[in-house]
């Protein structure tokens, strides 16, 4: 049976992103609403071709309808669409513990944080497919390289979040890349955040996932750079200055010891190319630096909005 709790003096909303979900979106609601009968649950359909939408509502939802396709687009317009003081935000594919709910919004209350991250128990072993359990261990382990510590599942859609998580978010990215940048987002403006393990379930017969191995990898990837790029400038660009530097001096080291021993440079254009690439790195550098001082002033910036968001009345 799902564990129940009051959560009075909050306003709760359940947000669930759904794409063809009718054989499960039922049974979530219901899920949810023994869970969290205080809660209100909307489904946010994404344009579907199936009932989806039809069965949600007939469930007791409130459904409202975002034609453009992209998981990132359907959370940016949840969280403009709906206030409240708590969202709990899962899928609508039925693989989250639904009975979990609780015990994540009593984690950030308790505790008065920002995000709490339901991670998947046993995701990096078994993810439904072998490409996706070793693409979590890879980009989690990436995550906590170029981002920092605070998070171990960066990919879980389960997630309860405060009123100023969700106002403050620009919500960027338009697909599963999303979660990714929720947590980057958390982590930049140094948010009190959590993390409870719950069971992770597997999709229903007949309910293929919408996850493209290659695909969508290569897209979670590229959103890694653009926000390494974004919010570390200085290492990005960095990075790119000590690799044309390196280059350069090793093209440029055969050339100077003809010089030495010459007194002439018979390869002109490894010469100056080498000129070339030493050049671009001290430019590259220069620019890393400015664009960190900007993203200081981003962030601050970012930090002053956050905390002009009225925060919920703590009990």
């Amino acid at each position: 049976m799902p564990e129940t709790s009051s959560f009075s003096g909050f306003s709760i909303a359940v947000v669930l992103p759904c794409y063809n979900e009718e054989r499960s979106i039922a049974d979530v609601v219901q899920d949810f609403r023994d869970a969290l009968p205080e809660a209100r649950i909307y489904v946010f359909d994404n344009a579907s071709n199936d009932r989806t939408a039809e069965i949600a509502q007939a469930s007791g939802a409130m459904v409202v309808h975002e034609p453009r396709r992209g998981k990132g687009n359907v959370v940016r317009r949840m969280f403009a669409e709906v206030d409240a003081d708590i969202y709990v935000m899962a899928d609508g594919d039925g693989t989250y513990d639904a009975a979990g709910a609780p015990a994540l919004v009593r984690e950030l209350i308790a505790k008065r944080l920002d995000m709490v991250v339901g991670t998947r128990a046993g995701v990096t072993d078994d993810a439904g497919r072998r490409g996706h359990a070793v693409g979590n261990r890879i980009f989690n382990s990436l995550f906590r390289h170029l981002f920092g510590n605070d998070f171990s599942d960066i990919f879980s859609g389960y997630r309860v979040l405060s009123r100023r998580f969700v106002k403050s978010f620009p919500a960027l990215s338009p697909g599963f890349e999303i979660e990714t940048e929720m947590s980057v987002h958390a982590g930049q403006l140094r948010m009190p955040v959590g993390e409870i393990a719950l069971p992770y379930g597997r999709r229903l017969e007949g309910s293929p996932s919408k996850l493209r191995t290659f695909t969508d990898g290569f897209k979670i990837l590229l959103t890694f750079l653009l926000l390494l790029r974004e919010t570390r400038p200085t290492v990005f660009y960095g990075v790119l200055a000590a690799f044309c530097a390196v280059l350069g001096f090793v093209l440029a080291f055969p050339v100077l010891i003809t010089f030495l021993e010459t007194g002439l440079v018979p390869r002109l254009p490894t010469a100056v190319l080498a000129t070339g690439l030493v050049i671009m790195a001290g430019l590259l550098m220069v620019c890393g630096l400015i664009l960190g001082s900007l993203t200081f002033s981003r962030v601050e910036q970012k930090r002053i909005l956050y905390l002009g968001i009225p925060g919920p009345k703590w009990q």
